[in-house]
């Protein structure tokens, strides 16, 4: 597809700023991961093609671009909603009902541990821990705590985040 007025093809702003960032950490050893968050940020998760080319610009093959990918818990390889809800299974969450918590969120929002709403509104994630045991069982919305939670409260949190 050609631009009417100039003839040339118009570039993705996205790419351009990928573009951008690998010029910048064009020849330096150790870049893999920082440009892997950099591209992360600008496109809010990392498509095949991304990875393919940040594996010809660092000259580093594609598996092992790969493999640091899925290695670290931090890259997402499918896109992820505009709200990620973690949802704390560690033993005070536990023990104070955040497995119900959890199986209400998944019914309300018709979505599994990891997997994201059609709309891209929202990712769920199980953790280990939020730190916030005081407040069992918790949630965090973003960077919002939400402590102390009923199932019947899980509805009004969710509606707060569009």
């Amino acid at each position: 597809m050609t631009c009417c007025q100039c003839g040339q093809t118009p570039r993705d702003p996205k790419q351009e700023q990928l573009e951008q960032v690998l010029a910048h950490y064009a020849g330096q050893k150790g870049a893999l991961i920082p440009v892997l968050q950099e591209a992360q940020e600008i496109y809010g998760y990392l498509p095949p093609e991304v990875l393919r080319r940040i594996s010809e610009a660092l000259n580093i093959p594609f598996a092992k671009v790969y493999g640091v990918v899925t290695f670290y818990a931090q890259f997402h390889l499918k896109p992820r909603g505009r709200n990620i809800i973690r949802v704390c299974l560690g033993t005070a969450c536990h023990v104070r009902g955040g497995a119900k918590i959890f199986e209400t969120i998944q019914n309300e929002l018709n979505i599994k541990d990891g997997e994201t709403t059609e709309d891209l509104r929202f990712t769920l994630e199980s953790v280990a821990c939020i730190g916030a045991c005081g407040l069992a069982p918790v949630i965090m919305v973003n960077d919002d705590t939400h402590g102390r939670l009923t199932p019947d409260r899980v509805k009004e949190i969710l509606a707060q985040y569009e």
